[in-house]
């Protein structure tokens, strides 16, 4: 399990099927623990306009015997900057990949996307229910307001 992209030079994926992400053993694969990532300026496309689409990502997980690395992660969700995907998709599939190749104790993911056509979209996904004893804080992200 030898990560290709950390402190190496690596280009961004042309596209999410591309990336390839590294996992690495967890160190305290006996514990049970979330990791959060912010990705407060994800960026995606229209698939219809071809506008671009922004959101505020928040992926929880409960880390099994792997962790995902986190410089492969920022490469993976920067090669959504040329997808074309509507936000369910883009969402929902993002949680499914780490999902199924990590294989976490269990996974959710929050994505918070930015008005388009005057209306907010949130989408939520998980794995399952979560390990009984897991802390699980607020993803901390307000719901859409606009102005004032």
């Amino acid at each position: 399990m030898t990560p290709k992209h950390l402190g190496q030079n690596s280009a961004l994926p042309a596209s999410p099927e591309q990336a390839e992400l590294d996992y690495v053993p967890n160190p305290r694969a006996r514990e049970l623990y979330l990791v959060r990532f912010a990705a407060p300026e994800f960026t995606s496309l229209c698939p219809v306009t071809g506008q671009p689409d922004f959101a505020h990502l928040v992926i929880d997980y409960a880390p099994g015997e792997t962790i995902v690395e986190s410089k492969s992660l920022k490469l993976f969700l920067g090669a959504f900057r040329n997808h074309q995907a509507f936000h369910e998709d883009c969402t929902v599939g993002i949680g499914q990949r780490l999902f199924e190749e990590m294989k976490p104790r269990w996974l959710r993911i929050g994505g918070y996307w930015y008005p388009r056509g005057g209306i907010p979209i949130d989408v939520f996904w998980q794995s399952g229910t979560p390990p009984e004893g897991l802390w699980l804080p607020d993803q901390g992200v307000a719901s859409y307001r606009g102005r004032g």
